[in-house]
């Protein structure tokens, strides 16, 4: 990471500034000038949702019975999004992780800036990074830091958590890694993506956890919780921990609300996937809303190669479909490096990383 890419910011919370703000008087640095606006239906029945992936139907599969994987694939490819039911991680586990992530931003502020972001670092408790002087601020409090491998912890972050904060996120950790490596190994078969290869790359691979609160904001439709992106990451699993929506994806052009299902996990593709499908998934544009008198919470856990394998184009799939590399090739480590430099000259890092005249 290019750490001189980053700007010295305000440490203080948002949440903490929410509690005194009257309404009009939210401050000019979280305003947002140019809002796309959510999709509107007067009919809900017409309102698009998200597909459901449901894990049972993965059980006992066999390789002639593809139907699962063929819906897997054309749900990553034309959404890049789905709900995962049945997925096995325990309920009762799901529900402590809740409560602490709850407790955690419920915590005095002096004790959360205990984990404070410094300047030139990414991980930590603060707000949004900042890479320009100009630049605005989401309405959002986060806890982001990378979880493996285990030696690029820091040691005054997760080790220094609360004792059952600590217990309890390192089970869920555990738990959604077990998911994950069983994601990557269904969504790379629904492509032709040798298994291995899949486990290659991502086994004990880069993984990373952002815990976000949105704190009530007087002027919602003037300010965002979370910047439109696609996210530098194989996959992520988001946890909502609150029943307050607000995450909303970019679907032909127009914001759709996601409204999640009880005990369902939201999974989506990330730019790494997208780029060793060849193309052929959909790493998703999304943001999150605020809501103007509830505080939303959500937990999201992003995974990732490990550092020394290869981001590009699965070489078993490129030898079993026949199709030329539409994406370049990096080394992960080198990946991040420039994903997190910003010098992309006006492009997305997945332009920036297509293969001129690829197609």
């Amino acid at each position: 990471m290019d750490s001189s890419q980053l700007l010295p910011q305000n440490h203080g919370s948002v949440q903490e500034l929410a509690k005194e703000l009257k309404l009009d008087l939210v401050p000019q640095r979280y305003i947002q000038e140019h809002l796309e606006p959510t999709f509107v239906s007067n009919h809900s029945s017409l309102l698009p949702s998200i597909p459901i992936i449901d894990m049972n139907d993965f059980v006992g599969m066999l390789e002639s019975d593809n139907g699962s994987l063929t819906k897997l694939r054309s749900v990553c490819q034309e959404w890049g999004i789905f709900q995962l039911v049945n997925h096995g991680v325990d309920k009762s586990l799901i529900k402590k992780m809740k409560e602490e992530v709850v407790g955690f931003f419920n915590l005095p502020v002096e004790e959360k800036l205990r984990y404070k972001l410094t300047a030139g670092e990414y991980q930590g408790y603060g707000q949004t990074i900042l890479h320009a002087q100009d630049q605005k601020v989401d309405w959002a409090d986060r806890f982001y830091m990378i979880t493996n491998p285990l030696h690029r912890r820091k040691p005054h972050l997760l080790p220094e958590f609360p004792p059952v904060l600590r217990e309890t996120m390192e089970n869920y950790l555990l738990e959604l890694q077990k998911l994950a490596m069983h994601l990557f190994g269904l969504t790379g078969s629904a492509v032709e993506i040798d298994k291995q290869e899949m486990m290659d790359v991502f086994d004990d691979g880069m993984q990373s956890v952002r815990m976000t609160y949105y704190p009530p904001c007087p002027e919602p439709d003037r300010v965002i919780g979370l910047t439109p992106h696609s996210d530098a990451a194989g996959i992520t699993i988001l946890l909502q921990v609150n029943d307050v929506e607000g995450l909303q994806v970019k679907k032909d052009g127009v914001w759709i609300p996601v409204n999640f299902l009880p005990d369902a996990f939201i999974v989506n593709v990330g730019d790494i996937l997208e780029i060793m499908s060849n193309g052929v998934y959909n790493s998703i544009e999304h943001r999150a809303t605020v809501n103007a008198t509830k505080e939303r919470i959500s937990l999201a856990m992003f995974f990732n190669p490990k550092l020394e394998a290869d981001v590009g184009p699965a070489k078993s799939l490129t030898t079993n479909t026949g199709e030329p590399p539409v994406y370049k090739t990096l080394i992960m480590e080198q990946y991040l490096k420039d994903f997190f430099s910003r010098k992309l000259n006006g492009k997305t890092f997945l332009e920036r990383m297509k293969i001129k005249n690829g197609h």
